[in-house]
């Protein structure tokens, strides 16, 4: 089935469809600790991972801006869809509603990346937790995001918390819990 007719929109143009998926791994520090990260990341996706510099200078934490934090690697297509099905199963299917914010996007974490299948515990590199965002679009987001004459996307043209539960039923196994 298509996804027009499973939310039943009358238009194409409306149906939601994943745009990207981004995983993150924030170690606050740079070295050493961070190639492990970027180890741990290129593993789990097959990709090149990019770093995150702090935006901010915090004396406590020793930040400074501009200072490398973290990585993560941003999936699109059919190798999106792929690794959030596999999320999903290390997750047992099981989503809360919190997991969803006001625009209908997907967050959530792991605590340890050994879950994934294949992946093994290496004394070298430790155990590290990850973050994973789905964000969701529907065709002519763009338009707040261009170059030229970028705009708003009107209120009723914006995906809602609850057509993103949907499309999440709709397209995966999934079990969203009651609030």
């Amino acid at each position: 089935m298509s996804a027009v007719q499973d939310f039943a929109y009358a238009n194409p143009m409306q149906a939601p469809r994943l745009e990207k998926v981004i995983i993150n791994i924030g170690v606050g520090e740079a070295g050493e600790k961070l190639i492990k990260a970027e180890k741990v990341l290129s593993q789990l996706t097959k990709r090149k991972p990019v770093r995150t510099l702090s935006r901010v200078a915090n004396r406590d934490w020793n930040l400074r801006v501009g200072l490398p934090i973290g990585c993560k690697v941003t999936l699109r297509g059919a190798a999106a869809k792929d690794f959030l099905k596999t999320c999903l199963e290390v997750r047992n299917n099981k989503l809360d509603p919190w997991n969803f914010d006001q625009e209908g996007n997907l967050n959530f974490g792991f605590s340890d990346h050994t879950d994934f299948p294949g992946m093994k515990y290496d004394p070298d590199i430790g155990i590290f937790g990850l973050n994973v965002t789905a964000t969701l679009s529907r065709p002519g987001y763009r338009v707040k995001r261009r170059r030229v004459l970028p705009s708003r996307i009107p209120r009723a043209s914006r995906i809602v918390r609850e057509e993103g539960i949907a499309w999440v039923k709709a397209n995966f196994p999934v079990e969203v819990l009651e609030e």
